[in-house]
C-alpha cells in the first residue's frame, strides 16, 4: 500500500509506523504494566488517526495544524484513559475523545470559520429534511439525508454541527421514528459516558460491515419494529431465510464488539 506524504506540524506522515491489532495490543499491555515509555510510541503509532478525523473537518494551512495539535492532546487523554476491559480496537475508543477535544477547542475559538464546504453541506442537508418532511410528514432519518444528497452520513453529521447555530443545535437533526437525536447531544454531550460512545461507535463501525440486506432488515426489526413475516413480504423473501440473514448479521456486530 502506498503511503501519501503529508506534511503536518513538522511530520512526515509517510514515515508514521503502523501497528495491527495485536501490536496495539500489546504495547497497552506494556503501558498498563507501568512501562510508561511505550507512550510515545503509542501516539506516533496513531497520528495517522487524528490526521484522518482533522481532514473530515476541511480546514486547511495553519488551521488545519492547530486543530492537528488539539487531536493529539486529544489522543494523549485517550491513551492514558484507555481500557483493554473495553475489549474494543482502540481506534474504536479514540474517535470520540479526539472529535471532542477538537470540538471543545473550536467552541471556544469562535473567530475560527466554518469552510464553505461543510456551509454548503449543511444547507444542503437543511433543505433536504425540509422537503422530506413537507413530502413525507416526519423526520428524515441519516441514512435518508446520505441517499438524497448522495453524501456520506459522517460528513453530514460533521457539516451540521460545523455551522454552530445555537438554534438549530437544540433542534432535532433527524430521528429513527422514536425520540429525536440531536446533533450537539451526539457529538460534544459530555454526560455520555466513555462506555456508551464506545458502544456507539463501535456499533456503528460493525454495522458498515453488513450487505445492503441485512442492514435493511436490522434497520425495520429494530427501528421500525417489523416482524421477520413482514419483512419477508416486503423483500420477497421466506421468513426462514429472514431469520437467517437476521442471524447472521447479529453475529457479524457481535464478532465486532468482542474481537479476539
Amino acid at each position: 500500500m502506498t503511503r501519501t506524504k503529508v506534511e503536518l506540524c513538522g511530520i512526515d506522515t509517510s514515515k508514521l509506523p503502523l501497528l495491527k491489532h495485536e501490536e496495539m495490543k500489546e504495547l497497552f499491555i506494556r503501558l498498563q504494566a507501568g512501562e510508561e515509555s511505550v507512550k510515545d510510541e503509542l501516539v506516533m503509532c496513531n497520528l495517522r488517526l487524528v490526521l484522518s478525523l482533522v481532514q473530515r473537518f476541511a480546514y486547511r494551512g495553519e488551521q488545519a495544524d492547530d486543530l492537528f495539535q488539539v487531536g493529539c492532546i486529544g489522543l494523549i487523554k485517550s491513551i492514558e484513559n484507555f481500557d483493554l476491559k473495553h475489549n474494543v480496537r482502540f481506534s474504536t475508543y479514540a474517535v470520540p475523545m479526539i472529535i471532542g477535544e477538537i470540538k471543545r477547542h473550536l467552541r471556544d475559538h469562535h473567530s475560527v470559520r466554518v469552510s464553505r464546504s461543510l456551509r454548503d453541506i449543511a444547507y444542503k442537508a437543511m433543505k433536504a429534511k425540509e422537503q422530506y418532511i413537507n413530502e413525507h410528514l416526519q423526520e428524515p432519518t441519516l441514512d435518508d439525508l446520505s441517499k438524497i444528497l448522495e453524501i456520506p452520513v459522517e460528513d453530514i453529521l460533521l457539516s451540521l454541527d460545523a455551522i454552530q447555530d445555537p438554534v438549530s443545535l437544540q433542534e432535532p437533526i433527524f430521528s429513527d421514528g422514536g425520540d429525536a437525536i440531536y446533533m450537539m447531544d451526539q457529538l460534544c454531550d459530555n454526560d455520555v459516558s466513555e462506555d456508551q460512545w464506545v458502544t456507539y461507535f463501535t456499533v456503528k463501525e460493525s454495522f458498515q460491515n453488513l450487505d445492503a440486506r441485512q442492514k435493511k432488515i436490522l434497520t425495520k426489526r429494530i427501528y421500525y419494529g417489523a416482524t421477520q413475516t413482514e419483512i419477508a413480504m416486503d423483500l420477497g423473501l421466506s421468513q426462514a431465510q429472514i431469520s437467517r440473514l437476521e442471524k447472521s448479521a447479529l453475529s457479524t456486530i457481535q464478532s465486532h464488539l468482542n474481537p479476539k
